[in-house]
């Protein structure tokens, strides 16, 4: 095509991985680099890697043709008009960003500049990463005029990541250069203009040929804070809403009828107005912890932000203590557990509150039968199958003589199981919610004991009694 950019990809994680499918969906010719040889060859050979809605059949069509996976990024940067950084910036014990991969990137990019070239970050990074790239490029001997750095940051949820690249809700582009925007205007250009959703096949989504995403400029700076600020806003929504569930439960409210009345003004919506047991995965405890420390390193009192990561670690051990008050003692309980993964539609562990309750349950003493739709394989690697857990092959499976059900993950599958079945399988029917998938008062009818987030507990009075005698 001759409006087609050549663009390098600097990562294959969810970030990189997405992105790269997502420029060549878009019309790109695209190399994502990765130094890992075994995950290249996996790409190479059409393994997706990650759980992702629309990655493999995207993967499928353009492997090894509009996208290329090479662990060589001297050859990808020479080829490369525009090179997106997106590798990981995991956290510090300080709560710093650890950017030394981004570093390293910008130094080997740098060794291998013939041509004037467009360096994106892609990756979550905190406010003046543009300047240090820029001065890794210039300590290297890169001519200023040889490359300008943009922030160019991503706003995915994983589960819905490919959707969201394609149909977001804006494109930030920070730069102070009109050579750059141009050509970051270009490569989103088939967004923009609504182009791409005028094509046959095109990824269903919020956007359409009418209504095209805004892109938005702004100073490298700003950009860089516009991602870092959204995420830690969207974490304060979760905390607040988990903080008032806390508060309907002591004044026996129901959660789900204040978050709507919230959400209904329109000043607030009901997104991330959901209560449960926190937020985790790989944003939103980085990029809290990231931005908090960015404050304090210049000089801002951001004490909020303490206060969101505060309320998010107390939510887990308020759902240990509902789990301790449902069943009295916890040493030698037998409990299923739904969910593994931080949230649904992902196979992603990292910060999972649920991973972080099974091994709260485990030093309790309890023994855990657990099942997810997408993340065991990745959960057994950190918690292995042995005496305290073992895993099983379905829902069903999972709650198969236990003494009580806990709900850790949104799965929609969760919120439709065959509740009789569930409770003719379970030693006896309770079920802890911890992500409010279920009516309690469905419950009720199916002679099921529920607890959940925020809302009053529905005890069957039938199993209490049945529980008081085993006590016994």
């Amino acid at each position: 095509m001759s409006d087609s950019i050549h663009i390098a990809v600097v990562g294959s994680g969810y970030v990189g991985l997405v992105a790269a499918v997502c420029f060549a969906e878009m019309g790109h010719s695209v190399v994502c680099v990765d130094n890992d040889q075994k995950k290249v060859s996996a790409l190479q050979a059409g393994e997706s890697l990650i759980h992702e809605k629309y990655l493999p059949e995207l993967l499928q069509r353009y492997r090894n043709a509009r996208v290329r996976f090479t662990t060589d990024l001297s050859a990808a940067t020479r080829e490369a008009q525009a090179i997106f950084i997106a590798v990981g910036t995991p956290q510090s014990e300080t709560g710093d960003a650890d950017l030394s991969y981004v570093e390293a990137v910008a130094s080997e990019i740098a060794r291998s500049i013939t041509t004037y070239k467009v360096i994106a970050e892609k990756s979550t990074v905190p406010v003046y990463t543009n300047e240090w790239i820029r001065r890794v490029m210039e300590r290297n001997g890169v001519s200023r005029e040889m490359f300008d750095v943009v922030s160019n940051p991503e706003f995915l949820r994983e589960g819905t990541a490919v959707a969201d690249f394609l149909h977001p809700d804006r494109i930030v582009v920070g730069t102070d250069s009109d050579r750059a925007a141009e050509i970051m205007s270009k490569i989103y250009e088939p967004l923009t203009t609504g182009r791409y959703y005028a094509k046959a096949g095109a990824i269903d989504g919020s956007c359409n040929h009418d209504t095209p995403p805004p892109l938005l400029r702004t100073s490298t700076k700003s950009a860089e804070i516009i991602k870092h600020a959204s995420n830690a806003f969207l974490a304060l929504k979760i905390s607040f809403i988990n903080a008032v569930s806390n508060l309907c439960e002591a004044a026996d409210a129901d959660v789900e009828q204040v978050a709507q009345g919230m959400g209904l003004d329109n000043r607030i919506g009901p997104r991330f107005l959901r209560p449960g047991i926190g937020y985790g995965g790989s944003c939103f405890p980085k990029d809290v912890a990231a931005f908090r420390s960015v404050a304090e390193q210049l000089g801002v009192n951001f004490a909020l932000l303490t206060e969101v990561e505060n309320i998010n670690a107390d939510q887990k051990r308020r759902f240990l203590s509902k789990v301790r008050s449902a069943l009295w003692t916890l040493r030698g309980k037998k409990l299923g557990v739904l969910g593994l993964a931080f949230k649904g539609g992902t196979d992603d562990i990292r910060d999972s509150p649920a991973i972080d309750l099974v091994r709260m349950l485990i030093e309790e003493g309890c023994s855990i039968r657990a099942f997810d739709p997408a993340a065991m394989q990745r959960a057994q690697q950190i918690l292995p199958e042995g005496p305290e857990i073992q895993y099983a092959s379905d829902p069903y499976d999972a709650s198969n003589d236990v003494d009580a059900l806990l709900i850790l993950t949104d799965w929609s599958e969760f919120a439709r199981l065959d509740l009789q079945r569930l409770s003719a399988a379970m030693r006896f029917p309770i079920i802890l919610d911890g992500r409010n998938l279920y009516d309690p008062e469905l419950m009720l009818e199916n002679e099921i004991t529920y607890f959940s987030v925020g809302r009053p507990t529905r005890h069957h009075t039938e199993e209490l009694a049945a529980v008081a005698s085993r006590s016994r």
